[in-house]
């Protein structure tokens, strides 16, 4: 399990040397549970070298497809010991991610390259502690623990210096950034991230029990049931302006 991670940490290194596609989803049930899941589609990645990439993620010998699924519930079991070092306020944000999924798949043949992580929730406010823990996840790549604790994302993989929430009455869902670092050394962490992502997208996927009455941002794309919303921005939006991706939804 270990070396799954370190290979994560390996791809995700060499993501930032091509484009790729981020798609952050949000599926709501009539009694408001439901899932969030982020992928990362890098299939362009593999016109890059499909052999050679598949050689440094373990796809070796009669091995065609590499496909790793990892429950965080498991990893952090694992490494209890270390994680009870953490302050108590940082393990209880990893809580927020235990029942949280990653799953790799690499297909060099079929030039596929996909990275999701999934994560249900009972209600959205859950997202908050879901949000939390990404963050420890991050600090912890830079801490003192780091060779003990991996974040399989590293310390700035989408650190884009804000804090992203959400809510859900029933009636309305809101997403809402607000951004908690202005400094030099995090405009020029934002501005190394930007150069890097210049060709990849971020997209918003959002599914709701509801057809959508009204939205704030006029440029979402309706499914033909208008139950789902699209939007699409360039990843260096993301990171430039997080600000640009709130977004308020009234379903009918």
């Amino acid at each position: 399990m270990k070396q799954f991670f370190q290979k994560t940490a390996l791809l995700i290194s060499i993501l930032f040397l091509a484009s790729c596609n981020f798609t952050e989803n949000i599926d709501i049930q009539e009694d408001g549970s439901g899932e969030f899941s982020v992928v990362l589609d890098a299939s362009g990645l593999m016109e890059m070298g499909a052999d050679k990439m598949g050689e440094k993620m373990g796809i070796k010998g009669d091995k065609k497809v590499l496909d790793s699924v990892i429950s965080f519930k498991t990893f952090f079991e694992e490494k209890k010991d270390s994680i009870a070092k953490l302050s108590p306020e940082r393990q209880a944000a990893l809580k927020g991610l235990e029942n949280s999924i990653l799953h790799m798949k690499i297909d060099p043949e079929k030039k596929e390259f996909f990275m999701s992580m999934k994560s249900p929730f009972i209600k959205v406010a859950e997202l908050q502690d879901l949000m939390e823990g990404f963050a420890v996840l991050q600090d912890i790549k830079k801490s003192k623990t780091a060779e003990t604790s991996e974040s399989p994302f590293g310390g700035k993989f989408g650190n884009n210096n804000s804090k992203l929430s959400f809510a859900y009455d029933g009636k309305t869902f809101n997403r809402r950034v607000e951004i908690i670092e202005e400094s030099a050394k995090a405009a020029d962490s934002v501005g190394m991230s930007k150069m890097l992502f210049a060709s990849s997208t971020y997209t918003l996927s959002y599914h709701f029990p509801k057809p959508v009455k009204s939205t704030s941002n006029p440029d979402a794309l309706f499914s033909s049931d208008r139950k789902t919303i699209t939007l699409r921005y360039p990843f260096s939006d993301y990171m430039e302006n997080p600000e640009k991706l709130n977004l308020n939804v009234v379903l009918e």
